[in-house]
C-alpha cells in the first residue's frame, strides 16, 4: 500500500499542531489540514483572547486602588472597539507564528476542510484526495446553545462574544462554568451589567464547595446579580432589545445573551462513523491510553477525546502521540496533579482533590484554611479576601490538595502542582522556607488544621 503521507494531522490547534511539529522533528512526512485559522480554539477564540480581557477588566480595579496609594487619576473610559482590535492584532500574530512553526518544521498546511473516506484517506474540501499511514484527529471542541428553547438562537456563544460590534450594557450569561463566570467577571469590571443563570446553587460544579462559594459572594460584591437555580424559557427580539422570560416567572430586557453551557467535541461530518470509530455518546472520539482510536490507523488528542480539556492536556497528548509512533519512544499521559485555573477576578487556583474527592477516597483528613486581606487591600480600601486550603490525608500527611482564591492564583497552583506531584506532605510545606511579604508564604505557614474530617459510617 502506497501513502501520499505518513501522517495527515485533521485540525491545527494546540494538540494537532504540537503532533504535527514533533511527528515531522522525527522523520514523518506530515501534511495538517486546517478549515478556519491556525491556532486552534486556545489562540483564536478561548485562551489568549479571553486572557487579555480579563486584564482589561482588571484595569478597573487598578485605576480605583491607585488613590490609596497616592496617585491622582483622572477620568477614565473604557473604549471596547479599542480592545477588539488589539485583541485581533494580537491573535493573527500568534495564528501567523504557529504557522511559520509549522512550516519551518517541514509541515505542510492544507487550509481546507477535510472528511475520511476510509481508514487511511481523507478527502479535502478544495476537492483534492490524500492517503497517510496514519490520521491523527485533533478537531477540538464547539460551544453548545442549551438548553434548547425558542429563540435560543438569538444568543451568542465564547466564540462569538470576543467580537460584538457594540459593548453590550445589559448582558445575560446563562452558564455556570468556568467560561460563564470568567465572562460575567469580565464584563462587570468593563461595565456592563451583568446577570448570571444557571441550575445549580452555586457555580463553577465540579470545584471544591469552599472555592465555589466564595467566588459566587466575589462576583456579587463585583455587581454581578445572581439567578441561581434559574434558567430562561423563551427569547424574542423586542425594541429595546431581547426579551427574556426566566423560569422563576420573571422577565428581563438585555443586550445580549450569552449561552455559556457547555461545550462538546467537534466530531460531526468528518466521517468517522463511517470508517469505524467508535464515538462516545457526546461525540467524543473513543481512544485508549496512547490515544488510538478504535481504528489501528487512526488517532485522536485534544479536546475531541473529552478526557481532560485543557489546552497543555491537548499539547501534552500531541507530543506523546507523535513520540510513541514516530519516535519510537512509547509515551502515555498521568493526568493526576493536572492544574488548572479560572480567571475571574478574584482568581482560582487548584490542583489535586477537592474536600469531597479526597473524603471518598482516602477517609479521615486534615483541613488547613488561610484567609487574609492581601496588602494591597490594606491601603486601597477594597473589601479584598486571599482563601487557601490544603487537604491533607490524616494517615500519612500528603497533601491531596490545594485550592486558592485570590490574585496570582493560577501562578501558584503551576508550582504547587510540582509538590504535589513528588508526594509532597504537610511536613515538607511546613520545613519550605516562606517568601516574606507574599500571599504565597501563607502556603506553607498554615500548622494547625482548622478542622478534622472523617467519612461518615
Amino acid at each position: 500500500m502506497t501513502f501520499d503521507y505518513d501522517l495527515i494531522v485533521v485540525g491545527a490547534g494546540s494538540g494537532g499542531a504540537r503532533a504535527a511539529r514533533v511527528a515531522a522533528s522525527h522523520g514523518a512526512k506530515v501534511a495538517i489540514a486546517e478549515e478556519f485559522r491556525v491556532g486552534g480554539t486556545c489562540v483564536i477564540r478561548g485562551c489568549v483572547p479571553k486572557k487579555l480581557y480579563v486584564l482589561a477588566s482588571r484595569f478597573r480595579d487598578e485605576f480605583e486602588d491607585a488613590t490609596g496609594f497616592g496617585w491622582r487619576v483622572g477620568d477614565v473610559a473604557f473604549d471596547w472597539p479599542t480592545l477588539v482590535a488589539a485583541k485581533e492584532k494580537e491573535i493573527t500574530r500568534l495564528s501567523g507564528f504557529y504557522e511559520a512553526a509549522l512550516a519551518s518544521s517541514g509541515v505542510e498546511l492544507i487550509r481546507a476542510r477535510a472528511t475520511l473516506t476510509d481508514p487511511n484517506s481523507v478527502r479535502f474540501a478544495n476537492g483534492r484526495t490524500a492517503r497517510a499511514r496514519y490520521i491523527l484527529i485533533a478537531t477540538g471542541g464547539a460551544p453548545v446553545l442549551a438548553p434548547h428553547i425558542p429563540g435560543i438562537e438569538l444568543g451568542v456563544s465564547s466564540n462569538e462574544i470576543f467580537d460584538l460590534p457594540e459593548f453590550p450594557q445589559r448582558l445575560l450569561i446563562v452558564g455556570g462554568g468556568y467560561i460563564a463566570v470568567e465572562f460575567a467577571s469580565v464584563f462587570a469590571r468593563l461595565g456592563a451589567k451583568v446577570r448570571l443563570a444557571y441550575r445549580a446553587d452555586l457555580p463553577l460544579r465540579g470545584f471544591d464547595d469552599d472555592l465555589r462559594s466564595r467566588l459566587a459572594d466575589a462576583l456579587k460584591t463585583a455587581g454581578v446579580e445572581h439567578r441561581a437555580g434559574v434558567l430562561p424559557t423563551r427569547i424574542t427580539k423586542g425594541a429595546a432589545g431581547l426579551e427574556v422570560e426566566m423560569s422563576d416567572g420573571a422577565s428581563l430586557t438585555v443586550d445580549c445573551v450569552l449561552v455559556a453551557t457547555g461545550r462538546r467535541p467537534l466530531t460531526q461530518n468528518l466521517g468517522l462513523e463511517a470508517v469505524g470509530v467508535n464515538l462516545r455518546e457526546n461525540g467524543a472520539v473513543a481512544v485508549d491510553a496512547h490515544s488510538r482510536a478504535s481504528v489501528e490507523s487512526i488517532y485522536a488528542v485534544g479536546d475531541v477525546t473529552d478526557r481532560v480539556n485543557l489546552t497543555p492536556v491537548a499539547i501534552r497528548e500531541g507530543q506523546a502521540f507523535a513520540d510513541s509512533v514516530f519516535g519510537e519512544t512509547p509515551t502515555t499521559i498521568n493526568y493526576e496533579h493536572t492544574p488548572s485555573a479560572v480567571f475571574t477576578t478574584p482568581e482560582i487556583g487548584t490542583v489535586g482533590l477537592t474536600e469531597c474527592e479526597a473524603l471518598a477516597r482516602h477517609g479521615a483528613l486534615d483541613i488547613y484554611e488561610a484567609q487574609f486581606r492581601p496588602l494591597r487591600a490594606t491601603l486601597s480600601g477594597r473589601a479584598e479576601r486571599v482563601y487557601m486550603k490544603l487537604i491533607v490525608d490524616n494517615s500519612n500527611g500528603r497533601v491531596l490538595g490545594a485550592h486558592i482564591l485570590g490574585p496570582e492564583a493560577g501562578e501558584m497552583a503551576q508550582l504547587v502542582a510540582i509538590a504535589l506531584r513528588m508526594g509532597a506532605t504537610k511536613s515538607d510545606f511546613d520545613a519550605t522556607m516562606a517568601v516574606h511579604p507574599t500571599m504565597a508564604e501563607e502556603l506553607v505557614t498554615m500548622r494547625a488544621p482548622s478542622r478534622l474530617l472523617r467519612p461518615q459510617a
